[in-house]
């Protein structure tokens, strides 16, 4: 009788795990063992049957969230991806992979919804056993998931974007069980840590609020386009969820149409924030963002962040005047990585109760524990 496998306090998302064990790996001679199929429910409430362990599975985001869980091991069962959500979007990261993992340059690309080019033709060519999507990229593709579904191409919807430490704790935890063996195992601890880190946070926020700690102004911008551009801020998503978690007030609550936009210089000044944080990355083709993540020298880190003091009114704002503009790596967001930045910006709205934690110290364990690429460059700066 196959053993279950035990998840401790999973929560409800990730619990339909209705769980029947993989059959362990057979020792020569010995007779076959037939493989017990494993149904879970998904984030979307949907139940998912996989036969066997996937083999080829075809990767549509969440692609470091997928190597920290499946390894070098996981990495090999790839089939295909979203290139341009890796490769494009995060260019810095892509090619150090590449370099350590070079079939990925390989694997085939069947688009996304994002780029309006999701080939179905190219999904099913690859003969995927697994294909896994955000819930978001899921809803996007319309009537398409269910005519891979129809094909016996299974899908696992996860969703880190939601940034709720319920449906971190569920991805991570189907994601190793879809993959099975040391994956399970590997998504187990990480769930354990994230959880661990995430309450942590939210203790020492609590405290802080019964210190009677002042309820902290914050704005945060997208450092795409450089200060000469107004990047988008975030509302009640990203950058804006975080804030509101960490208790912070957003300046661009209600003051944004939608989950994010430009918000209006004037209403900056206006609102006079006592911290600003500036959402940089490895953009190509951006000559004035702001530089973060690998590769980026704290010297560069600091250089592009530099214009944004110099903008109009600027000097005048409290978060200017106290020195609390500051740089965070975009990528960070909405990923298991994303403790390391709430770290960083719960430190600066509240020194006292956060004295002794080291956000970079933090996100320099993970990479160098959980993924292939070791931590480099600089993803958090105060200018």
């Amino acid at each position: 009788m196959p053993a279950m496998i035990s998840r401790r306090r999973l929560p409800l998302l990730a619990a339909g795990l209705v769980l029947a064990t993989r059959a362990p790996a057979l020792a020569q001679g010995a007779a076959p063992v037939t493989l017990t199929p494993v149904t879970l429910t998904d984030v979307m409430g949907r139940r998912v049957t996989l036969a066997a362990p996937p083999r080829r599975v075809a990767l549509g985001f969440y692609f470091e969230e997928y190597t920290a869980i499946g390894g070098a091991e996981g990495l090999s069962r790839l089939v295909g991806l979203s290139r341009n959500l890796w490769a494009g979007w995060r260019p810095a990261i892509w090619s150090r992979y590449v370099k350590v993992h070079p079939h990925l340059e390989t694997l085939a690309d069947f688009g996304a919804s994002d780029d309006n080019n999701f080939s179905l033709e190219k999904l099913v060519a690859l003969k995927p056993d697994l294909l896994i999507l955000s819930e978001g990229h899921y809803k996007a593709l319309g009537d398409i998931p269910g005519r891979i579904e129809a094909l016996g191409i299974p899908i696992l919807a996860l969703d880190y974007n939601a940034q709720t430490l319920e449906r971190h704790l569920a991805s991570t935890r189907l994601l190793g069980a879809a993959l099975g063996g040391e994956a399970a195992a590997r998504a187990e601890t990480l769930a354990t840590w994230y959880e661990a880190g995430y309450q942590d946070i939210l203790r020492r926020v609590q405290a802080a609020r019964a210190a009677g700690a002042p309820k902290p102004k914050v704005y945060v911008e997208l450092g795409q386009g450089g200060a000469g551009v107004i990047g988008n801020t975030y509302n009640g998503t990203m950058w804006g969820r975080i804030i509101e978690t960490l208790g912070g007030e957003n300046i661009a609550a209600g003051r944004i149409p939608g989950a994010w936009g430009p918000l209006n210089p004037e209403m900056v000044l206006a609102a006079k924030p006592d911290f600003i944080f500036i959402a940089g990355s490895s953009w190509v083709n951006r000559p004035n963002c702001v530089r973060t993540g690998h590769g980026a020298s704290l010297e560069e880190t600091r250089a592009s962040l530099a214009p944004y003091a110099a903008r109009e009114g600027w000097a005048a704002l409290p978060a200017l005047r106290k020195g609390e503009l500051h740089a965070v790596e975009h990528g960070l967001c909405r990923t298991l990585m994303d403790i390391a930045p709430m770290q960083y910006i719960a430190q600066r709205l509240y020194p006292a109760q956060f004295a002794g934690v080291d956000p970079v110290a933090t996100l320099r364990d993970y990479q160098n524990k959980w993924l292939p690429v070791p931590y480099t460059g600089t993803w958090m700066a105060r200018l």
